[in-house]
């Protein structure tokens, strides 16, 4: 989806149609969720503190996020893939894999079926959707970003190897500014760059991640389209209107957080072994300390009660804390932590 949050704002509010908006809040420690193309033009950008988006448009017009309606919409255009194929991966609330190989309209052209899709998603959404067509996922999400907004774009077979070979490695989905700036340091910038790299040689300067930059650089993705995949993670922050100082404020501060992972795993039936908690001080210096469970955490309580326990050695804090958050991950279902657990018993 077209620059989503903003667009629904836009469609449901014609007063800011056409004008330079901002999801997210604007008070001095907000972020930005999501920008409108016209707030874009002036360099603003998603996760963007909100006084260094106001101060490159100084006209932004900000808008608290309604995630119910996104999440309505979502799941609004889900139902139009679902038209079309039952091998749906979503990444997010604006954005999908669709392995349309045998879809279900029998319709014999890719590019046919992702043109049909978004005029239906504009008809009955009133929102603009952009589509990158393409034999594998990493390709397919390399052209989803080529004729945005409102665009698609197709990568055939015999193109693939060299469309990546001119990019720059900071393009290709996968690899973070981080990363891109080692790369850099390697004499690695474009894709072509890259293909000349020995699998080894990533290995050794990547970890495991040099496997798959390997095979990118050659346009080989073999990663299947996996519908109802299950999420590696859920988490949930939030940045505080002034800085936490002692104890019982962290633990007051991260309980709504806590609330919303916990929410999320009663309504998905999903439970998690690995408890992260990210604490931000005041001078933006950030961390991050995990424990694992033997068996998942199965209740709000334990889940609060291995916070508290990843909080205390912070103690006695030195500096104020403006941002705290709470995620979970080695995810699995109810059910099958149950068949784990039923093993060990018997």
């Amino acid at each position: 989806m077209d620059a989503f949050y903003a667009s629904v704002e836009q469609r449901d509010n014609p007063e800011l149609r056409g004008q330079p908006v901002a999801v997210g809040g604007s008070r001095q420690r907000g972020v930005v969720a999501a920008a409108s193309y016209e707030a874009r033009q002036f360099g603003v950008r998603s996760a963007m503190a909100s006084v260094t988006a106001q101060r490159k448009c100084p006209s932004l017009i900000f808008v608290k996020p309604r995630f119910e309606v996104y999440k309505a919409v979502s799941r609004q255009i889900r139902e139009i893939f679902a038209d079309y194929t039952p091998l749906i991966e979503p990444l997010s609330l604006d954005e999908a894999y669709l392995d349309v190989t045998h879809n279900l309209k029998n319709m014999p052209s890719a590019t046919r079926i992702a043109e049909e899709i978004r005029a239906r998603i504009l008809t009955e959404t009133g929102l603009t959707a952009s589509a990158g067509i393409s034999y594998n996922k990493f390709l397919a999400k390399l052209a989803s970003d080529y004729r945005k907004p409102n665009g698609q774009f197709v990568i055939k077979p015999h193109e693939g190897l060299a469309f990546v070979e001119t990019l720059e490695v900071g393009q290709f989905h996968g690899i973070g500014h981080v990363t891109a700036a080692k790369m850099n340091q390697l004499g690695i910038f474009t894709g072509l760059d890259l293909r000349q790299q020995t699998e080894l040689f990533l290995q050794q300067h990547f970890g495991k991640a040099g496997r798959y930059y390997y095979a990118i650089a050659r346009a080989q993705d073999h990663r299947p389209v996996e519908a109802d995949r299950l999420r590696k993670s859920i988490g949930s922050e939030n940045t505080f209107e002034r800085d936490l100082t002692t104890f019982e404020e962290l633990v007051a501060g991260l309980q709504p957080e806590l609330e919303s992972v916990w929410e999320y795993c009663q309504r998905t039936d999903v439970w998690g072994r690995t408890v992260t908690v990210k604490v931000k001080y005041d001078d933006f210096q950030q961390i991050t300390r995990s424990r694992t469970t033997l068996l998942p955490v199965s209740s709000k309580e334990l889940l609060a009660q291995v916070c508290r326990e990843l909080l205390t050695p912070l103690l006695p804090l030195t500096k104020g804390v403006r941002l705290l958050g709470v995620s979970v991950s080695n995810l699995n279902t109810v059910e099958a932590v149950a068949g784990q657990q039923l093993t060990l018993i018997f």
